[in-house]
């Protein structure tokens, strides 16, 4: 092909609307070839789960059919990147190859298999910053040394973060004068097996379009009683953006943007703790992917080490009576019925059966964080990490171990007509509690003074 093609590597970047390594690769004037590899097998123990898989069916059907409409195609393959890359840079010619950085450890160490193969090859390789408004290397404290606390952290970023403008949409791709070889979408074997997601395709709309339609939504409705509605379960409250940013169907970049326009263009109907409370959220991703970069090995174990001498007590029945919402424990069963049938749970919920899970049942929240990475259309590594050692009191900003939410006053304060929990649980065969809330709030309090006195007699040693 001469030499005259430019490769674009999509992975969580699943949009065509400001996308760094896209927009790069059409302003080097080439022909472009994009191209989603699917490689399981380099995702460590953190391969997609199924509630994923069946999202990222339909987000690649969608970008497939955007791209399509703009004269390209999308090359679907499956393999490992470095072989799948190579082989393609042979069938197009390829001079170079553009992707979107990924922040996930094993993601981390695939991207530099493949930029040093292309090296060996001779072949340019381009990493761009799609996923975040911040670079994790470049943003430390007054120290030198990565944030734990995300209050410095958000303010800093209020005070001197810069996004950027966002990209546009691209009207047309130059097509390569010969297509390489595809796989069909199907072959990928994303779907799940059995039929069980009929209620997540009546939910969600996965891709590009169903993003910024969603976005508009929010903007239109739900910004400007954000901060008083975030907290109600019942209601439609929050943005419900995180799969489609999870995926890249949308870039933080984009959110932010659009906010800042809403609060003007509405001539200050929304509120500015409003639109401070959603732009938080916004940057708590944002602190959750610094801290995944800089310790890696907080998916698995604990930021805070002397929470490895914590006396958990796993309990296989207690844990599946949780997993399926049978504790007894309307609020907790209520999210997690919510969880199975629409592959989302409001986060006011996600706390509460998290604090359930690790405080009143003393289960390793590592239990907690596998369940939801494969039953959320919305995991995300670095969030999952973040969120679930700061319910567990092991990670960064977590909240003191003694406050341990408790689940009945929580449903009278955020729930008070019990609408959420009455939409989920119907009123027959609705089991007992599997355990009294004040006794094992009172062992999670022991539990936690046993490790305090184990960590203080290892430091006298």
């Amino acid at each position: 092909m001469g030499g005259d093609a430019t490769i674009v590597w999509f992975r969580q970047d699943l949009r065509l609307r400001d996308n760094p390594a896209l927009h790069a690769a059409i302003k080097a004037g080439r022909a472009v070839v994009p191209v989603y590899i699917w490689s399981p097998e380099e995702e460590g123990e953190w391969a997609p789960g199924e509630a994923s898989r069946w999202w990222l069916h339909h987000s690649l059907m969608a970008l497939g059919k955007e791209l399509q409409a703009r004269g390209s195609r999308l090359i679907l393959a499956r393999g490992r990147a470095t072989s799948v890359l190579r082989k393609l840079v042979a069938e197009t010619g390829a001079t170079a190859v553009h992707w979107n950085r990924r922040y996930e450890p094993a993601a981390v160490q695939a991207t530099a298999r493949v930029a040093a193969t292309l090296r060996r090859s001779g072949v340019a390789s381009f990493e761009h910053n799609g996923a975040l408004l911040s670079n994790p290397t470049e943003w430390l404290s007054t120290s030198g040394k990565p944030y734990q606390v995300y209050t410095p952290f958000q303010q800093r970023l209020l005070r001197e973060l810069d996004p950027g403008p966002r990209l546009p949409l691209p009207r047309a791709l130059r097509a390569p004068d010969r297509w390489p070889a595809r796989l069909p979408l199907a072959a990928l074997g994303l779907l799940p097996k059995t039929h069980w997601y009929a209620t997540l395709a009546a939910t969600w709309q996965p891709g590009e379009a169903g993003a910024q339609t969603r976005l508009r939504h929010f903007l239109g409705r739900g910004l400007q009683e954000y901060g008083e509605s975030r907290n109600l379960p019942a209601v439609k409250g929050t943005s419900r953006l995180s799969p489609h940013v999870h995926f890249g169907e949308i870039g933080p970049r984009q959110i932010w943007h659009a906010v800042h326009i809403a609060r003007r263009s509405r001539a200050g109907l929304v509120a500015a703790g409003a639109r401070g409370a959603f732009l938080g959220e916004i940057l708590w991703r944002e602190f959750a992917y610094h801290l995944l970069h800089h310790f890696p090995h907080t998916p698995t174990r604990p930021l805070r080490p002397e929470f490895a001498r914590f006396p958990w007590r796993g309990h296989a029945r207690l844990l599946q009576a949780w997993q399926h919402g049978l504790t007894g424990i309307p609020l907790v069963d209520a999210g997690m019925r919510e969880l199975w049938a629409t592959g989302w749970m409001h986060n006011r919920v996600r706390m509460v059966a998290g604090s359930f899970l690790v405080k009143n049942l003393l289960i390793r929240w590592q239990e907690g964080a596998r369940w939801f990475w494969d039953t959320l259309v919305d995991a995300d590594l670095a969030n999952n990490t973040l969120n679930w050692q700061w319910v567990a009191g092991c990670g960064a900003d977590a909240a003191p171990y003694f406050r341990i939410f408790n689940p009945q006053a929580q449903a009278r304060r955020f729930d008070p007509g019990h609408r959420y929990i009455r939409r989920w649980i119907p009123r027959c065969d609705y089991p007992n509690p599997v355990v009294d809330l004040s006794r094992t709030r009172r062992a999670a309090l022991a539990a936690y003074e046993t490790m305090r006195r184990a960590v203080k007699g290892e430091a006298r040693l």
